[in-house]
């Protein structure tokens, strides 16, 4: 079975994502829902999916935290909720992941309000690359090494959005959790803790272009928070971006097989020397 873990933050969206997962899941699945201090309006259980409320806002990172450990699943997969999944998508996401390995999906954007994907002329997201810009390691898309390997079904990627990854309970259980919220706060640079420390303990992150997800950027406020709120906010991201930098530039990650230099050197070295 396939346990989806979808940290919630009152997203008109909620409905849509989780039937639509239950719908194009070809195997068994769950559906865990985590609610990031809140209770949904009108929102209807479709017989696959369980729903945790969480109180007092404790942010994504928590959500993450507390869904995968209640996930019964052999498989464990997050996912923003504001997402739309190829058919059949836990099954092509099975068929290639090994057990030290995280899968990420073939990202396309979303027009959320139709449910449907954007083509717009713009190729599909396979790669990101980390790049330190004033002491903070930022995913930014990679469209030269997409052109170079465009070929490679199944390839290497240094890092990821962090909407929507898949790998093994057991992998997450005994590697990759908890999520830091203490040292990054609720927010800032999953992706990048997640991806470092798979690389840097001998494992793999890869890219699947077999199967796909849709993704809708939201802009503005996205938790709808007060001016107060807000600056706290900022002030978390800031700092989780500072720990973060300085935690794997510095070598501080003690379960590590390789530096991060070795990882600079895997991944276009030139365009990352910025």
């Amino acid at each position: 079975m396939l346990s989806v873990i979808i940290p919630s933050r009152a997203d008109k969206y909620l409905q849509k994502i989780t039937d639509d997962l239950a719908a194009k899941a070809g195997d068994e699945i769950e559906i865990i829902v985590v609610l990031d201090g809140y209770r949904p309006d009108n929102f209807t259980l479709n017989g696959k999916t369980r729903v945790f409320h969480l109180p007092s806002y404790p942010g994504m990172r928590a959500c993450v935290n507390y869904g995968m450990s209640v996930a019964r699943g052999k498989y464990v997969m997050k996912l923003d909720e504001h997402c739309l999944l190829d058919q059949d998508f836990d099954i092509k996401l099975k068929a290639d992941c090994l057990p030290s390995w995280l899968v990420i999906p073939r990202r396309y954007r979303l027009d959320a309000d139709n449910w449907q994907v954007i083509y717009d002329g713009r190729p599909p997201v396979d790669y990101m690359t980390i790049v330190n810009r004033d002491n903070y390691l930022h995913g930014e898309i990679d469209n030269v090494r997409a052109r170079e390997r465009a070929d490679i079904p199944i390839d290497d990627l240094m890092t990821f959005q962090g909407s929507c990854y898949f790998t093994y309970k057991y992998y997450w259980d005994n590697l990759i959790r908890p999520l830091d919220d203490e040292h990054y706060g609720p927010f800032a640079n999953e992706a990048q803790e997640i991806s470092n420390k798979v690389w840097l303990s001998g494992g793999r992150v890869v890219v699947n272009k077999n199967t796909w997800y849709a993704h809708w950027h939201r802009k503005g406020n996205l938790y709808h928070l007060s001016h107060e709120e807000k600056r706290a906010f900022d002030e978390s991201v800031k700092n989780g971006r500072t720990y973060c930098a300085d935690y794997w530039l510095n070598n501080k990650w003690r379960r590590r097989i390789y530096d991060y230099e070795w990882l600079v050197e895997k991944f276009a070295p030139e365009r990352m020397k910025m």
